[in-house]
């Protein structure tokens, strides 16, 4: 009966140790959104954690998916180097801004155009942890605006201040005046007398 037990408890033990051997899995940190003017460059920043060390076998890709939900495109891939993607609209636009040993696969996209609008996609594989989930990154490309709304707010701001210097500067002039006025009343007063 003895043997039966340990069995019994070895097989749970397996089973749980298998449910928490495929519950490891890596797990991929992005920004949700990216705001950034056309023409510019921007850095797409992804990071993850696994609960295995980095390993040789590391691989990263990055995909594109447009807004008008076409096909997915290939933008980036990392294993052991960087591979610059041969041909696409991201050739000659992309480069590894990443650095493994600080968990980091971020990559450059340099010259932002309006038809870059859509989501970007980084999936992490660190051998064992094959499993995981995918970081997504929308990006939004804006045209530049001569007169934003915070160019407008600091114009608001700054016209107020000055207003409010002139107000204080006037009712300290007109505090002086009435002083002086003040004091000269009983001067005219003690030489009439």
């Amino acid at each position: 009966m003895r043997g039966r037990t340990w069995l019994g408890a070895a097989l749970v033990l397996g089973a749980q140790l298998r449910a928490l051997w495929l519950a490891a899995a890596v797990e991929v940190h992005t920004a949700k959104e990216v705001v950034a003017v056309n023409g510019t460059n921007q850095r797409l920043k992804c990071t993850f954690s696994s609960s295995s060390p980095v390993s040789q076998q590391l691989s990263v890709s990055w995909n594109f998916q447009p807004e008008d939900l076409s096909s997915h495109e290939p933008v980036f891939y990392y294993l052991k180097e960087p591979y610059k993607p041969p041909s696409g609209r991201f050739k000659e636009r992309v480069t590894w801004d990443g650095n493994i040993e600080r968990n980091d696969v971020s990559i450059m996209i340099w010259n932002l155009q309006p038809s870059d609008n859509g989501t970007f996609t980084c999936q992490v594989t660190n051998w064992p942890d094959v499993y995981g989930t995918i970081g997504e990154v929308r990006l939004r490309v804006v045209q530049k605006v001569n007169f934003s709304e915070i160019h407008f707010l600091a114009v608001a701001i700054g016209s107020a201040s000055v207003l409010m210097i002139i107000v204080v500067t006037a009712v300290i002039i007109c505090r002086q005046r009435r002083r002086r006025a003040r004091d000269k009343r009983p001067e005219v007063a003690d030489t009439e007398r």
